[in-house]
């Protein structure tokens, strides 16, 4: 009976590990297949584009982008940016990043760019919040090391009281590194 139950319980996992990356893949080919759509439709703009401006050099008539062109130009904008969006939602289904310098794929993890050697940025919510954490921990440090070095704070004081006693003493620092340096 406990082979049974091993067997099945990997079969479980087998089957979610499986359907994991089938629906990972799925979703890849999802948005390709719509990136070779959005690509093919800025073509087509572009060929518009090209259109309008030869009637105008045909009949010689001078060429307003503003006037002529604006709104396929938009379009193409806005097309572009999907395509952006969703090439990135492909490279974090396939936990990777895109050089900025030449657009290779690359792991999540890599400092350098194995195309062109470009040094990739850390990510900066990352990198923010490792800061955050290290600002932190000092502060959390120097506090905990000025509790302990004072002797005017005693273990049942609350924590206004130490912070108090901490000002005050932080106050009479100050005064005796001025009064050092006359």
């Amino acid at each position: 009976m406990e082979f049974f139950d091993k067997l099945s319980k990997k079969a479980t996992e087998a089957y979610k590990i499986t359907a994991d990356k089938t629906g990972k893949i799925a979703k890849e080919t999802k948005n390709k297949m719509k990136m070779n759509d959005l690509k093919c439709q800025i073509s087509d703009l572009y060929e518009e584009i090209g259109k309008k401006v030869y009637e105008k050099h045909v009949r010689e008539e001078e060429i307003s982008i503003k006037d002529d062109l604006e709104e396929q130009c938009t379009k193409i904008d806005v097309l572009s940016d999907e395509i952006e969006s969703l090439l990135k939602e492909s490279l974090e289904l396939n936990d990777k990043k895109q050089c900025p310098n030449c657009h290779a794929k690359l792991s999540k993890d890599a400092k350098y760019c194995d195309q062109c050697g470009y040094k990739q940025e850390e990510d900066s919510q990352e990198e923010n919040a490792q800061e955050e954490n290290r600002e932190c921990t000092q502060t959390n440090l120097e506090t905990t090391v000025e509790v302990e070095t004072n002797p005017q704070i005693k273990e049942g004081d609350s924590e206004e009281e130490v912070s108090s006693k901490l000002e005050e003493s932080q106050k009479d620092d100050s005064s005796t590194i001025f009064y050092d340096n006359i």
